[in-house]
């Protein structure tokens, strides 16, 4: 088993790249296969998730050559086949092959999807979107299997804007014939990021990143060549990182305006936060103060940042309170870092923090992506060699982390230890 070796205390400085959004990747790849011809995208991340998203395209007929960070899918010899549980268990966003698939052939079968345990994730609000448009969706033997005659443009309004749902009944309506209205949208980055690669493949798409998007359905995409947006939530991982455990950090290839919540609440704590155009540098933060944070849907704070903010939090002098309106489970770092003498519990959707608490150096256990960077967070700041487990959560979504924080001057490494040395629950 590969576990992070982590020795805390060493100051980080000097300039860090952020690479291509995991969630747009996660949706641009299976976008890819509704095109007619070639489609390049440029800066993925070389992430788990888009090996295994590779993997699925391959399986199904796509030619796929991905490596440094370009990926180019031939869709043209794609076939109409079932993507059973495997690959598919291994990440949740293997659901937008459910709207593309669907889109392309008006039929699909797919596995369950997988990925971080945060809880109920229901895909309810895909399946409505789905049915809307024409499709007949069934559960069948652990598998979803979706069926249209043809599809049809639909005034669809979601319950919960949802950013998964959002994308995926874009996927499946830009072949679709007539218009769709997809209300009550989510605005997230990533969803402006896929319009923008569908519209250069040549669909029909007004309003990405607003609450209401128009989609009038075409008769065929073509190929095109498309550069992701930098990962936004990456980039908070670092602004975070640098607060906590830096000693002048510039955070290269991001876009500012992505990150506007977590900067307004680092300034709040007394956090020097400069703006470039496409960087941002964070000096030594001193006697950061509490603060109260709570997480709700793009444009405010992100719930993908709270994890690693909690760990901040546990530096700063008095008492603050994270509450998680999107995902009130996700708070499994809590238990790791209190191994590491942070003072936090949880309460309900709250997580409770009160420092500033040295930490000390514990083995720790990654129960998802962002509880991961969490714990690498924890364990740069921490007294002594902190060991996390289960690091393939974290390699979902930070490419070449370990290198970019060697990079910085951390003293961290990965190694292979015996599997019976795993902690225990």
């Amino acid at each position: 088993m590969e576990v992070y070796k982590i020795t805390g205390g060493k100051p980080l400085k000097g300039t860090i790249k952020v690479s291509g959004a995991k969630n747009s990747a996660v949706a641009l790849i299976p976008a890819s296969i509704l095109a007619d011809s070639p489609v390049t995208i440029e800066g993925l991340p070389g992430i788990s998730d888009a090996h295994i998203l590779q993997a699925l395209l391959e399986d199904i007929g796509a030619s796929v050559d991905f490596a440094d960070g370009k990926m180019t899918i031939d869709p043209t010899n794609i076939i109409s086949m079932p993507l059973p549980n495997g690959n598919v268990k291994k990440l949740r966003a293997s659901y937008y092959m459910m709207g593309a698939m669907l889109g392309r052939f008006k039929n699909a079968v797919i596995g369950l999807p997988g990925g971080c345990h945060l809880g109920p994730r229901p895909i309810d609000q895909h399946i409505k979107g789905f049915e809307a448009l024409g499709a007949k969706v069934t559960n069948e033997h652990g598998a979803i299997y979706l069926r249209a005659e043809e599809l049809r443009g639909a005034k669809i309004y979601l319950d919960v804007a949802s950013v998964g749902a959002t994308i995926n009944i874009m996927l499946a309506a830009v072949l679709a014939k007539g218009q769709t209205t997809i209300e009550n949208a989510a605005k997230e980055p990533e969803i402006i990021d896929v319009a923008t690669l569908l519209t250069n493949m040549g669909a029909d798409i007004k309003g990405a990143g607003t609450n209401i998007i128009r989609i009038k359905g075409v008769e065929k995409l073509h190929g095109t060549k498309h550069t992701i947006i930098p990962d936004r939530i990456e980039a908070g991982t670092f602004m975070i990182m640098a607060a906590a455990a830096g000693d002048g950090v510039t955070i290269d290839n991001v876009i500012p305006f992505h990150v506007e919540a977590l900067t307004a609440k680092l300034r709040e704590m007394g956090v020097d936060v400069v703006e470039g155009d496409e960087q941002i540098f964070i000096p030594k933060s001193k006697n950061i103060q509490s603060v109260d944070v709570k997480t709700v849907v793009y444009p405010g704070f992100p719930t993908d940042l709270q994890q690693p903010f909690s760990v901040l939090l546990t530096q700063a002098i008095g008492t603050s309170v994270v509450t998680d309106t999107i995902y009130p489970a996700r708070f499994k770092q809590v238990d790791e870092i209190s191994r590491m003498h942070a003072e936090a519990k949880v309460e309900g959707r709250s997580a409770i923090i009160t420092g500033p608490t040295p930490l000390e150096a514990a083995t720790v256990r990654a129960s998802d992506l962002r509880a991961g960077a969490a714990l690498v967070i924890a364990g740069l700041i921490a007294e002594g060699v902190t060991e996390v487990q289960e690091i393939q959560h974290i390699e979902r979504g930070y490419s070449s982390l370990i290198e970019k924080l060697q990079g910085l001057g951390a003293d961290i490494e990965k190694v292979k230890i015996p599997t019976e040395s795993i902690s225990a629950e």
